[in-house]
């Protein structure tokens, strides 16, 4: 998966309420969420890498 790098971010809302608690609360709802998928994937290439180690190592090609 390739990197992404933000060098400048700029975010702008107007909600009800304290602003900063409410931004928090996003912020981490979705990074969590970000970091779950980016997990899988990193999980999923492994498990790939690891499947063709295996198949390639016997000679077999299933």
């Amino acid at each position: 998966m390739p990197k992404v790098t933000i060098h400048n971010l700029e975010v702008r809302f107007q909600v009800d309420g304290d602003d900063g608690a409410v931004f928090t609360h996003l912020f981490n709802m979705h990074i969590k969420a970000w970091a779950k998928l980016y997990e899988d994937e990193c999980a999923r290439v492994k498990h790939a890498e690891t499947e063709r180690r295996f198949t390639e190592g016997e000679g077999r090609p299933w």
